[in-house]
C-alpha cells in the first residue's frame, strides 16, 4: 500500500489509528509499504501507528549515517510531542530504533526489531559490481526472503532504480560501513528497555545467530522465531507476526 505522507517542516508521515502510538522505522532498502500487516492489524487494536519517512538517502553524505538518523528520528518525536511510545524497526530501522533507545531510554515504552543490524549484517550495501544487470539484482532482492515469490517485481524494480542511482548507491555504501562502525555490543547490556525481538529462522542477511546474541545482551528482551522466514518477518508472515507481537505487548502491560 503507498501512503499519504503529511510534510510539515523538514518530516515526511502519516498517523493511523488512536492509541500508544507505535513508531515504524524502516529499512534501507525498505519502504513503510513493508509494514502493511502490522499496519492494517495494530491501528484496528487500539494503537496509533506513525510512520516517518526517515532521510536515508535526503542528508548531505558526511551525516548519511545511524546516529543522524537516530537524531532526525529524535527531532521528529520532540516535534509531535510523542511519549510513552513503541518502536518497531527492521533491518537497518532496528539499529534506529536501539541506537535512539540507547541514547533516550525514559522515552520508549518498548522496543521492537526485526532482521536488526547493529551487531552484524551480510549484505546491507554489498555486491552490485553488477548492479546494471536486472535479473542480478532480482536474484539478490530474492535472497532476503526465505519464498523468492515475496520480491515482487515492484520490490525489485525499487531495489534496481535505486543501486542504479549513483547518489543512492553512495549513500548506502557510506550506511553500510556505519552500520558495521556502529556496533551496539556494549551498549546493549545496559539498556534495560523491555524489547521484544522477532526473528526469521532462515534470515542470511542477519542470521538466527544474532538474534541470539542480541537476546543475551539485551536484559529485558524476549526473543521469538519464525519458522520459513527470511529477514522481513512482518512482510512474509504477518499474520504470525502480528500475533507474537500483540501477545509481547500484552504480556508486558503496553
Amino acid at each position: 500500500m503507498k501512503y499519504a505522507l503529511k510534510k510539515e517542516g523538514k518530516f515526511s508521515y502519516t498517523e493511523i489509528g488512536e492509541g500508544r502510538p507505535i513508531i515504524i522505522l524502516h529499512g534501507l532498502m525498505g519502504g513503510l509499504s513493508n509494514f502493511d500487516g502490522p499496519i492494517d492489524y495494530f491501528s484496528k487494536n487500539g494503537y496509533k501507528l506513525v510512520l516517518p519517512k526517515l532521510p536515508v538517502y535526503d542528508l548531505a553524505l558526511l551525516n548519511t549515517n545511524v546516529k543522524n538518523f537516530a537524531l532526525f528520528l529524535k527531532d521528529f518525536i520532540d516535534f509531535k510531542g510523542y511519549e510513552d511510545f513503541i518502536l518497531l524497526g527492521n533491518s537497518l530501522g532496528g539499529h534506529i530504533g536501539l541506537y535512539y533507545t540507547n541514547l533516550y531510554p525514559k522515552k520508549v515504552a518498548g522496543l521492537v526489531i526485526t532482521g536488526s543490524s547493529g551487531l552484524y549484517e551480510s549484505a546491507m550495501g554489498s555486491g552490485y559490481t553488477k548492479r546494471s544487470d536486472y535479473n542480478v539484482i532480482k536474484a539478490k532482492a530474492e535472497e532476503v526472503f526465505y519464498d523468492p515469490a515475496v520480491a515482487t517485481k515492484e520490490i525489485v524494480d525499487d531495489v534496481y532504480e535505486t543501486v542504479n542511482d549513483r547518489n543512492k548507491l553512495v549513500k548506502t555504501l557510506a550506511i553500510a560501513k556505519s552500520a558495521i562502525r556502529h556496533n551496539m555490543a556494549k551498549d546493549l547490556p545496559k539498556m534495560t528497555t523491555p524489547t521484544c525481538i522477532i526473528w526469521g529462522k532462515n534470515d542470511i542477511v542477519t542470521p538466527p545467530n544474532v538474534a541470539d546474541e542480541f537476546h543475551e545482551l539485551l536484559p529485558e528482551s524476549n526473543l521469538y522465531w519464525i519458522d520459513k522466514c527470511g529477514h522481513a518477518a512482518m512482510m512474509e508472515h504477518p499474520k504470525k507476526f502480528n500475533e507474537i507481537l500483540l501477545e509481547w505487548l500484552k504480556m508486558r502491560g503496553l
